[in-house]
């Protein structure tokens, strides 16, 4: 694994940059490592949209204190695409389109020489869409350059006291959501307010699979076990019944990270 040294120094070599930043583990290490290179020259910048799950932006203003990055928040507008809306398996394309154009733009105005984003070396054998319009818009990925994996993210996040070292992924809301389904704003709230009504019962790792009027709840492996007492499954499901689905299932199974874009991408090998 490539050492912090080497990995500060090459995003001190680029001189200044934009961070793309959700505020997750991957981009928080990135934001952390430009701090230390790049100092005042560094910019933490979190997209804010309709598919930006409640919560998400409190955690990247706390994160960006805490690593010391100067930050700030735009708001794109990826459902203004039609080929975002329709959800396809190149919404990923259309998403990170809208918002590396906007970083491009902020850069080549504040006068920053790159745009940075925290994808990692594993998202090089998943569907992942959205690096081609990274590819597109000349972004670059320090730790896919490094060959550093997930679980050499968190190792560095720990190293650098990242607050979000231990932060479950929690994507954009629209993965929610299988594609060929269209997505649109009053879908995206609901789920995202299904997920907020689950977190207040104290679950914390956990999806809520939107599939029109049914939704489909995964809980995480260790949260699974609570749910399997009746009563409180039964609280789970009257929960996301109160922000207007009308069927909803509790999986047996434990959540599993991409399980909807693993079932793609298994569909596309047959």
């Amino acid at each position: 694994m490539a050492s912090q040294d080497e990995l500060s120094s090459r995003i001190a070599s680029l001189g200044s940059a934009i961070v793309a930043f959700s505020g997750g583990v991957d981009s928080s290490v990135v934001a952390a490592l430009a701090a230390r290179a790049l100092g005042g020259r560094a910019l933490a910048v979190t997209a804010v949209s309709p598919a930006l799950a409640t919560g998400e932006l409190d955690g990247a203003q706390g994160v960006a204190k805490a690593v010391g990055i100067a930050h700030e928040v735009i708001t794109t507008s990826e459902l203004a695409r039609a080929q975002y809306r329709a959800n396809g398996s190149d919404r990923c394309y259309h998403c990170k389109t809208e918002l590396y154009e906007q970083l491009a733009a902020l850069a080549h105005s504040r006068g920053f020489h790159f745009v940075l984003s925290g994808a990692n070396a594993d998202d090089l054998g998943d569907w992942r869409p959205g690096l081609r319009a990274a590819e597109e818009h000349n972004v670059v990925h320090p730790l896919i350059e490094a060959g550093i994996g997930k679980e050499e993210v968190r190792e560095l996040a720990r190293e650098l006291g990242v607050p979000s070292a231990e932060k479950p992924a929690s994507p954009c809301l629209a993965s929610r959501v299988p594609h060929g389904t269209p997505v649109d704003a009053t879908t995206l709230a609901q789920i995202d307010a299904a997920e907020v009504a689950l977190k207040g019962r104290g679950y914390e790792v956990l999806r809520v699979r939107h599939f029109g009027t049914r939704a489909r709840v995964e809980l995480g492996e260790r949260e699974l076990a609570r749910a399997s007492d009746p009563e409180e499954r039964g609280r789970v499901a009257e929960l996301v019944r109160s922000v207007g689905y009308a069927e909803v299932e509790v999986a047996d199974e434990p959540f599993r990270s991409g399980s909807l874009t693993a079932r793609f991408v298994g569909q596309l090998r047959r």
